[in-house]
C-alpha cells in the first residue's frame, strides 16, 4: 500500500557534475530553492531548481582553492552585498569569498596553518571557521578578529548559536566547546570519539554527530538531554527540519538517516561507501553528497518525487554496489551461516532493517522498506572493496583524514613510526617532514621518498605552483594578521604630563577620565540631554593611578623589613635610597632617579609575595617617571618585569598585589617605551589580567576596568583590529561581573573609544552582543557620567 504524502523520503533528482567526492553542502538564498556544493574536485558549485522536471541546474562553478573543497556556507545578506556571500574552506587552508554572480573569488581568508573543515555564519558579517590547525578562527568581513584556543585536536564542526556571541566548536579531541566572546565558557565530554558534525536546535539546545556512531542532543548550560544510536559506522553530517521537526545524519555506513521524535524512522542506503555531506532545503528536501561525487535530492512531496524509471535505475545502481564486509556495517558475517532467497519471503520489522541472504555462492544484502512492504537489494557483499580507500581517502590518523598512513620501520628491532601521506602531497616534502618529526637520519630522504611513490603507484597530483614552502629556509611561508606593532605608534610621546590627577583625598577614587569634569551637572536633566556634547570618548590619553603617601609606604616598607628573612633584609643605606627614588618620583624633588636606585628597587620587588606590596606601590608611583619607564620597558629588561607584573596577577595570590601589579601595568602607558612594550605584549598581559575578575574587589576591578581603558586609547591610535577584538572580549567578559559603578564607566569609555571612528569595530561589538550587556546602565541615575556615557555608546551600537 501505498503511504500518504510526509511519510516517506523518495528520490527526487540525482544531480551530477562534479568530479570527486561532493564534501559540503548549503541551502543557497538565491536562486530561490537552491543550493551550493563543494567538492575534492577544487570547485564549488551553485545550484537553482530547474522547474520543469524536479531536477536542479548548475548557476555557475567557482574555483579559487589549490586543493580539496571541504565545506561551504552562505554569509547573509548586507546593504553590500544584498544577496549574501558564499564561503567554502578548503585543504589549501584558505577561506574563498565568492559572490553569487563571479566564478572567481572576492577575496581570500588566510591565517588557518591546515585544512579549514567547517564554516559558520553569523550576524553583522562575521564567519567562524574550524580547522585541523586545532583552532577556530572569528573573521569580520576580510579580517581574523580572534582566535579560539583551546582544543587539543583537529576542529571539524563549528556553529554561531542564536543568541550573540556564542560558538561551538566540536574537535577530534572528542570534546565541544561552548565560547562566549571569544572565551572558552564551558566544555562538553560524551562522545567517544572524534566530534564531526554540530546542529542548532533552539537558543538552549543542539546536537552533536561523531565517530562513535551516535547523536548527543545538548543543553547549552552543559547538559547531555539523549543519545541516539542508528548508525553504525562514523556520523559525518548532521542538519535540522524547518522548524526543529526532526533531523537527518549521513555516515560511513552509506546511509541517510531520518529521525522524528527521537527515533530513526526512516533509513535510505546510497550506492557510495561515504556519505559526507547533507542539508535541508527550506520545502523541507534532503540534499546529500556521497564519495562517488553524486549529489542526491530527496522529498517527501509526490509532485517532486522522481518518475518511476529514475527510481528503478537508482535502485539498479544500489544494487550492483560492492559493499566491504571490512566496514562492519552489516555485522559479522560469516557467509557459511547464510540463509537462501527464500529468507526475502518473511516481511522485515523495522524501516532500513538489513538482511544477508547467499544465492550461487554470492552474498547479498537488501533493506526494508515500511512504505513499500518490500526488500530492496542495497549491494552484493565482496571479498574486498577494491578502490574506498583512493575514493574516499578515510583514514583518520591524529584525528586528521588522509588518503594513506604508511607504517614504517626504520631497523628491525626499533619503534615503527606512522607516515600519513595525501596524493596531493609533495612525496619528497612528505619525506623531509617525516624525518625530522621523528629525528630520523636524513640519510633516509630518497629511500622514504621513493618508498611512498612505489605504494601510491606514482597517484600525485603535484602542481608547478608554489604551493610548497622550501622546507630547509621556510621561505614562502608567511602568517598575516601578525603586526609588530612597534612602527605603528607615533614617535611623538602624547603624554605631557597634563590630565594628571594629584587628588587631596587618600581614598583609592580617581576622578573621570577626560579633561572635564562631568559634574558640573551639565546634562543631569532629561530636557538638556541633546546639548550634552561627548566628553568620554574617544579618549586621548592613558588614566594613570597617581594617588601617593609617601610616608605611610615608606613606614610600612621598613617594618616589613624588620621582620624579613636575612637574605631579603634592606640595609639602611637601601632604605634611604628607596625614599629618594619616591620623593624623586612623586615630584617633590627635581633630583632624576639612578641606576642605583633602580636597582635596589627590583631587589625589593622580588621580596617574598607576602611583604612585596610596598616594594610594588613604589614600582607603580616610580615607573610614571620617563626615566624609570624607559629603564623596566627598554629592549634589555622588559622580559623580567613583565614576568613578575604577570606573576602577580595570579588569582590565587595575594589581592593587594593583584591590585597594584594592575595599576603598574596602567601607569607603564604613560611614556613612549611603555606603551610598546604593553601592545608588545598585550595578549599576554590581557590573558593575564582578565583572571584578577574572579576576586568581588572592587579597587581591582577598577584597575582592570582601566587597564582595558588604556589597551583601548593606544588601539584608537593604530587600527589593529585583532588587538580591538582581544580588548571588546575582555570588556564583554569583564562586565559580566563587575558591580561597581566606576569600573562600569572605564569600561564603557574604553569601549566607546575602541568604537569610534571604525565600522569594523563597531560589527564586531555587535555580534559579541555587547549593545544588549551594557544597556542597563543607560538609566542609572547616579553618578550620571555612567548613564550619559552608556547613551553616547549605544548610539554608536
Amino acid at each position: 500500500a501505498m503511504a500518504g504524502e510526509g511519510s516517506t523520503f523518495r528520490l527526487r533528482c540525482s544531480v551530477l557534475g562534479h568530479g570527486q567526492d561532493v564534501r559540503g553542502l548549503t541551502p543557497g538564498l538565491f536562486p530561490e530553492g537552491g543550493f551550493v556544493s563543494v567538492s575534492r574536485d577544487r570547485t564549488a558549485r551553485l545550484w537553482a531548481p530547474d522547474g520543469l522536471n524536479r531536477g536542479f541546474t548548475e548557476v555557475h562553478c567557482m574555483s579559487g582553492h589549490s586543493n580539496f573543497v571541504s565545506c561551504v556556507c552562505i554569509i547573509p545578506p548586507s546593504d553590500l552585498y544584498p544577496r549574501g556571500l558564499i564561503a567554502t574552506g578548503g585543504n589549501d587552508h584558505n577561506i574563498c569569498i565568492f559572490t553569487i554572480d563571479n566564478p572567481a573569488p572576492l577575496y581570500m581568508l588566510k591565517g588557518h596553518k591546515n585544512t579549514v573543515c567547517s564554516l559558520s555564519s553569523g550576524k553583522f558579517g562575521t564567519l567562524l571557521s574550524g580547522s585541523w590547525d586545532t583552532t577556530a578562527k572569528v573573521w569580520l568581513n576580510d579580517r581574523c578578529m580572534m582566535t579560539l584556543q583551546g582544543h587539543t585536536a583537529a576542529i571539524w564542526a563549528v556553529k554561531i548559536l542564536p543568541e550573540q556571541g556564542l560558538m561551538l566548536t566540536g574537535s577530534a579531541d572528542k570534546a565541544i566547546k561552548l565560547w562566549k566572546a571569544g572565551r572558552c565558557e564551558r566544555t562538553f565530554t560524551g562522545h567517544e570519539d572524534c566530534v564531526r558534525g554540530l546542529a542548532i536546535l533552539s537558543e538552549m539546545e543542539f546536537l552533536s554527530c561523531a565517530n562513535d556512531a551516535s547523536v548527543r542532543r545538548w543543553q547549552i548550560s552543559g547538559e547531555c538531554l539523549q543519545v541516539y544510536y542508528g548508525h553504525t559506522n562514523y556520523i559525518y553530517s548532521i542538519s535540522v527540519f524547518p522548524r526543529c521537526k526532526g533531523f537527518v545524519t549521513t555516515g560511513e555506513d552509506r546511509s541517510l538517516r531520518i529521525w522524528k521524535q527521537g527515533e530513526c524512522t526512516q533509513t535510505i542506503r546510497l550506492p557510495a561507501q561515504s556519505v559526507w555531506c547533507c542539508c535541508v532545503l527550506d520545502n523541507g528536501d534532503i540534499v546529500v553528497g556521497a564519495s562517488d561525487g553524486i549529489i542526491r535530492v530527496f522529498t517527501e512531496s509526490l509532485e517532486r518525487t522522481a518518475s518511476a524509471e529514475e527510481i528503478q535505475a537508482f535502485e539498479n545502481e544500489l544494487a550492483q554496489a560492492s559493499i566491504d564486509p571490512k566496514t562492519g556495517d552489516l555485522g559479522d558475517i560469516n557467509a557459511d551461516d547464510l540463509p537462501g532467497r527464500e529468507h526475502l519471503k518473511d516481511p522485515g520489522t523495522r524501516d532500513g532493517q538489513t538482511r544477508l541472504i547467499k544465492d550461487n555462492g554470492k552474498v547479498e544484502a537488501y533493506q526494508w522498506s515500511i512504505s513499500e512492504g518490500r526488500w530492496i537489494k542495497i549491494g552484493d557483499v565482496v571479498g574486498s572493496s577494491g578502490a574506498t580507500q583512493q575514493t574516499s581517502g578515510k583514514v583518520l590518523f591524529e584525528g586528521k583524514e588522509y588518503d594513506y598512513v604508511f607504517t614504517i620501520d626504520v631497523n628491525e628491532n626499533g619503534p615503527s613510526y606512522k607516515l600519513p601521506y595525501n596524493i596531493t602531497d609533495d612525496p619528497w616534502l612528505t619525506a623531509y617532514n617525516f624525518l625530522q618529526k621523528n629525528d630520523l637520519n636524513p640519510m633516509f630522504l630518497d629511500q622514504v621518498a621513493k618508498f611512498i611513490m612505489d605504494n601510491t603507484k606514482g597517484q600525485t597530483l603535484l602542481s608547478t605552483s608554489n604551493q610548497f614552502s622550501d622546507p630547509f629556509t621556510g621561505a614562502g611561508r608567511y602568517v598575516p594578521g601578525s603586526s609588530s606593532g612597534s612602527s605603528t605608534i607615533p614617535g611623538a610621546d602624547p603624554f605631557t604630563g597634563a590630565g594628571r590627577y594629584v587628588p587631596g583625598s587618600a581614598s583609592n577614587a580617581v576622578p573621570p577620565a577626560g579633561g572635564v569634569d562631568p559634574f558640573t551637572g551639565m546634562g543631569a536633566y532629561q530636557s538638556t540631554a541633546a546639548k550634552v556634547e561627548n566628553i568620554y570618548f574617544p579618549k586621548k590619553d592613558a588614566v594613570t593611578f597617581d594617588q601617593a603617601n609617601p610616608t605611610q609606604i615608606l613606614g610600612k616598607l621598613k617594618e616589613l623589613n624588620g621582620s624579613a628573612a636575612e637574605e631579603h633584609k634592606l640595609t639602611e643605606d637601601d632604605l634611604i635610597i628607596l625614599e629618594k627614588l619616591l620623593s624623586a618620583t612623586c615630584n617633590t624633588s627635581a633630583e632624576t632617579p639612578t641606576a642605583q636606585q633602580l636597582q635596589t628597587l627590583w631587589r625589593a620587588v622580588n621580596w617574598p609575595e607576602d611583604i612585596v606590596f610596598p616594594a610594588l606601590d613604589i614600582l607603580r608611583l616610580s615607573v610614571r617617571h620617563p626615566t624609570v619607564n624607559e629603564n623596566f620597558c627598554s629592549e634589555k629588561e622588559h622580559v623580567q618585569f613583565i614576568v613578575l607584573l604577570l606573576k602577580f596577577l595570579n588569582p590565587k595570590g595575594k589581592q593587594a598585589n593583584q591590585l597594584l601589579a594592575l595599576r603598574a601595568l596602567c601607569n607603564c602607558f604613560v611614556s613612549h617605551a611603555g606603551q610598546k612594550l604593553m601592545m608588545e605584549q598585550r595578549d599576554e598581559i590581557m590573558t593575564q589580567a582578565i583572571e584578577t575578575k574572579s576576586g568581588n574587589n572592587k579597587n581591582i576591578h577598577i584597575a582592570l576596568a582601566t587597564l582595558t581603558l588604556n589597551y583601548a586609547v593606544c588601539l584608537h591610535k593604530v587600527n589593529n583590529i585583532e588587538g580591538k577584538a582581544q580588548c571588546l572580549s575582555v570588556i564583554s567578559t569583564v562586565m559580566e561581573v563587575v558591580q561597581d559603578l566606576e569600573a562600569i564607566f572605564r569600561l564603557l569609555v574604553a569601549l566607546g573609544t575602541l568604537i569610534s571612528d571604525d565600522v569594523n569595530a563597531v560589527q564586531l561589538a555587535k555580534s559579541l552582543g555587547v549593545d544588549s550587556q551594557i544597556k542597563k546602565y543607560a538609566s542609572v541615575s547616579e553618578p550620571a557620567k555612567v548613564k550619559e556615557c552608556c547613551r553616547f555608546v549605544l548610539n554608536l551600537l
